[in-house]
């Protein structure tokens, strides 16, 4: 039977490996004016694709549509609330201020949320009792959480995050994962039925994020919405295939 500090060591090794997808970024010194634009388009689909594929997918596979769009209900109303609360404040966040500072927070808020259903998919997968079934799955979602510290890494360094920053920031969105599994690994029966609803949750969350702040910031003018959209897409199959290759 796998203990409770199995299953905190395999959680902390699914956040750290976040960090891994956002290390190029350390080596990217400034990202002129346009190509941060494109970066927040990559984001965007870059996004887009892990909510589909790895949310809302695994979702509806685990619990039907229902729980999922419930999910996803909820996950879009909290974030218009938070981000309908920050644009009442002064913000200052990493040196940046304004909408700078709540993209960036709203960035970090939405894959801290994430994280929440892979850390209870790596609780109840331990808590199964299976070994096999919980190393499994600790090796899949930090597999797939390479790609998404790119994810991460991407929209914090155009925002201005420096690069060291912003793989840091990025390992603090995946802690939610070590926060969940262990309540979940105690609480099998509990959690199992939560799944579906917090996958949806997170997509929700995630696809707000991307209507409300990432391809707007990407557009700035008429001209910039053809290569915006196409930078968009490029990120969205980015994704699709580094979660195929590395999961091969």
């Amino acid at each position: 039977m796998p203990s409770l500090v199995d299953t905190t060591i395999a959680a902390t090794f699914t956040a750290l490996a976040t960090g891994i997808g956002a290390l190029p970024f350390v080596f990217v010194k400034e990202f002129p004016q346009t190509i941060a634009r494109w970066a927040w388009a990559a984001a965007a689909g870059l996004m887009l694709s892990a909510s589909t594929f790895n949310l809302i997918f695994p979702g509806v596979e685990d619990g039907g549509i229902t729980p999922v769009a419930i999910g996803i209900l909820l996950g879009t109303l909290l974030m218009a609330a938070t981000s309908s609360w920050l644009d009442g404040r002064e913000i200052e966040f990493q040196g940046l201020s304004g909408s700078g500072a709540k993209r960036i927070i709203l960035v970090l808020v939405t894959l801290f949320i994430h994280s929440f259903p892979e850390g209870i998919a790596v609780g109840v997968a331990y808590g199964s009792g299976e070994v096999g079934l919980g190393l499994l799955m600790a090796v899949a979602i930090a597999i797939h959480n390479i790609p998404e510290g790119l994810a991460v890494g991407l929209p914090l360094r155009a925002g201005g995050i420096g690069g060291w920053q912003s793989v840091g920031w990025a390992i603090f969105s995946s802690v939610p994962q070590i926060l969940a599994a262990i309540p979940a690994y105690l609480a099998v029966i509990a959690f199992r039925p939560l799944l579906p609803y917090a996958f949806g949750f997170a997509a929700g969350a995630m696809i707000f994020l991307v209507f409300s702040e990432l391809m707007p910031e990407s557009q700035p003018t008429e001209e910039s919405r053809l290569p915006s959209a196409l930078v968009g897409m490029g990120g969205f199959l980015l994704m699709m295939v580094l979660q195929n290759l590395l999961e091969f």
